[in-house]
C-alpha cells in the first residue's frame, strides 16, 4: 500500500513540478515580450534604422525617409523573432496544461503586435506623406490628425497618457502572473498537506 501511495505522490510532485516549470517559462517570456515591445516602439531611433527596407523602384527620397522612419518597428521586431516564435510555439502547450482560457494573453500579445505594424503601415504610407503636403479643409485637417495621433499612440511609446498598447500589454502579462500563481499556490498546497 505504501508503494502505491509513494509511487502517486512521485508522480504528483513530477507533474506539479512539470506544471512550475512551463509556468514559469511562459511568465518569464511574457516579461521579456514586455520589455522587447517597448524597445520596438521606443521613439528615439539611430539614423541607419529602417534602412534595411526594400525600395519601391521610383520611389522619391522623401517618400523612402517616411517609409524608413515606419519600418523601424519592423526591424527592431525581428531582433526578438525567436522571443515571439518560442512564445507562438509555447502557446498550445500553456493551453493543454492550464486550459483553454490560458491561451487569451498569447492571442492577447499578438493582437497589439499586428496593431503596432498596421500602425506602421498606415503612417508611413498614408498619414505622415499626407501631412503638410495635401491640401485640406479644416474639418479634413482635424480628422487627418486625429488619425494619425491615434495611430502615433500605437507605433511610439510617448508616455503614460497617450499610450494605446503598454497597459494592454500590461494586462496579458497579469493575466499569465494569475494562471501562473494558481498553478504554484496549488503546488504549495499540496506539498502541505502530503507531509503533514
Amino acid at each position: 500500500m505504501s508503494l502505491v501511495v509513494g509511487v502517486s505522490a512521485w508522480r504528483r510532485e513530477f507533474v506539479g513540478k512539470r506544471r512550475i516549470e512551463l509556468a514559469e517559462s511562459v511568465l518569464e517570456k511574457f516579461y521579456e515580450a514586455a520589455d522587447a515591445i517597448r524597445a520596438i516602439r521606443n521613439p528615439f531611433a539611430h539614423t541607419e534604422e529602417g534602412k534595411s527596407r526594400k525600395r519601391d523602384e521610383g520611389e522619391l527620397d522623401h517618400e523612402s525617409t517616411l517609409l524608413d522612419r515606419a519600418y523601424r518597428v519592423f526591424e527592431r521586431y525581428q531582433k526578438h523573432e525567436t522571443l515571439f516564435a518560442d512564445l507562438r510555439a509555447m502557446r498550445y502547450r500553456f493551453m493543454a496544461v492550464f486550459g483553454k482560457m490560458a491561451g487569451e494573453p498569447f492571442d492577447d500579445l499578438n493582437k497589439i503586435l499586428n496593431e503596432i505594424f498596421a500602425a506602421a503601415q498606415m503612417l508611413g504610407t498614408h498619414y505622415w506623406p499626407r501631412q503638410g503636403r495635401v491640401q485640406m479643409s479644416p474639418e479634413e485637417q482635424k480628422e487627418h490628425l486625429e488619425g494619425k495621433h491615434s495611430l502615433e499612440a500605437v507605433f511610439w511609446h510617448m508616455g503614460e497618457k497617450n499610450d494605446a498598447i503598454t497597459p494592454r500589454v500590461n494586462v496579458a502579462v497579469e493575466k499569465v502572473e494569475a494562471i501562473t500563481r494558481k498553478v504554484v499556490e496549488q503546488q504549495v498546497g499540496w506539498w502541505r498537506r502530503l507531509w503533514r
